[in-house]
């Protein structure tokens, strides 16, 4: 029994996807209509760079969902694979979005529009160098937890991705952060400074939580032709309405990553297929549990040893 899961952001390179878009009219077409829908150059900035381009939120969001939603439709209409068969469907972050539009919960534009929507609010909420992440590596949830306890009087943050054992990232403001990286390195914890533009997945998203509200609001989620995995409450996703809550619910909150991962496998999954660039989740899954099969599908050769 398999599930497919789709990356979130940090998966992004320059010219992933070209394969396919060399290869398939149809994929040149997702493209077109992509910067259509978008306004923006979204092809070339991922075909050609500047990685600085690709790598601002408003700009990743609907890049990594167009390459993940291409690759999906290149194994349905090239390879007759059906990936629908799947017991479930789901994605860290913005990957959900990926899954929901790839199990035809919502369609391509409506899903595209709503990611460059997304990642406008959620790099706008905060102002730039105003706010961080933090990569935490080799302790547990409850060890940070009694950190951020211990010291709430001295900095706030919270943890903002439950990735795997032992791998965790924290969101706050970049100077609570500094003092967060101090008391970590006081207590022999490693921890990198991620990257990014933006405290993502914390209560510093309130803005752009109030934003997509009104805007998710206005989607026409349909019927899906599979279960999603929630990345809130790390469960079965049951009916539209639910949906648009809990995407809401999203931008602030942790994405229980780990915990999803493990209750698909304790209702029976023991293969897990990454749809998109990277392998990023087939590695947390790998961490989570070293029994099940992963497989990162990034080009043909990839598709080909498909085996479901």
């Amino acid at each position: 029994m398999f599930s497919v899961i789709f990356p979130g952001q940090g998966s992004q390179i320059v010219a992933m996807g070209k394969e396919f878009y060399d290869k398939h009219d149809f994929v040149k077409t997702l493209f077109k209509e992509a910067d259509e829908v978008l306004e923006t150059p979204i092809s070339k900035i991922i075909l050609e760079g500047p990685k600085e381009e690709l790598d601002l939120t408003a700009n990743t969001q609907p890049a990594i969902f167009l390459i993940s939603y291409s690759i999906f439709q290149v194994i349905k209409k090239e390879f007759n694979i059906d990936l629908h068969k799947a017991k479930y469907f789901a994605g860290h972050s913005l990957g959900e979005y990926s899954a929901i539009a790839c199990a035809n919960y919502l369609d391509f534009k409506e899903t595209i529009q709503v990611l460059k929507k997304r990642g406008d609010a959620m790099q706008n909420s905060v102002p730039k160098g105003e706010g961080g992440m933090l990569a935490v590596l080799g302790t547990t949830v409850e060890n940070i937890e009694k950190i951020l306890n211990d010291n709430k009087n001295d900095f706030v943050a919270e943890i903002a991705n439950d990735n795997s054992e032992g791998q965790m990232v924290l969101s706050g403001k970049t100077q609570d952060l500094e003092k967060l990286s101090s008391v970590f390195k006081e207590n022999k914890i490693k921890n990198i400074k991620l990257p990014v533009s933006a405290p993502f997945h914390c209560s510093l998203m309130k803005k752009a939580t109030e934003i997509m509200t009104k805007e998710l609001q206005k989607l026409n989620f349909k019927k899906g032709s599979n279960v999603l995995i929630s990345n809130i409450t790390a469960d079965e996703i049951f009916n539209a309405d639910e949906l648009k809550d809990l995407l809401t619910k999203q931008i602030e909150n942790r994405v229980r990553w780990r915990e999803s991962v493990i209750n698909m496998i304790n209702k029976g999954v023991n293969e897990f297929i990454e749809i998109g660039p990277g392998k990023v989740l087939s590695g947390l899954v790998k961490r989570i549990n070293k029994e099940v099969v992963v497989s990162s599908i990034n080009n043909e050769d990839d598709i080909k040893s498909i085996k479901i």
